[in-house]
């Protein structure tokens, strides 16, 4: 699923299905691809997951508004996409 609402302020909810109980890391990148935050990263059940993300990098310090990628992994698949803050 895409991240709702988007483009955000000051907050996004990013939401995905899992079919089976897998290991999931979901993380947060700028544009020049440096890691932002880590939101996800840990084994979860089956089923629809939503994360929040309040525009904090992982000191807890705020982001500058911009395009941000956020990407789903789940053991072989990967998504990435994009999000917008805006201030």
């Amino acid at each position: 699923h895409s991240a709702y609402p988007n483009p955000f302020n000051p907050i996004t909810s990013l939401h995905y299905d899992l079919p089976e109980q897998v290991r999931v890391t979901l993380t947060v990148y700028d544009l020049m691809g440096r890691e932002v935050i880590q939101l996800v990263n840990t084994t979860q059940e089956a089923g629809f997951k939503s994360v929040k993300w309040g525009a904090k990098d992982s000191y807890g310090k705020p982001v500058s508004a911009g395009v941000y990628l956020y990407q789903l992994h789940a053991e072989e698949f990967v998504q990435t996409k994009k999000m917008v803050l805006l201030k």
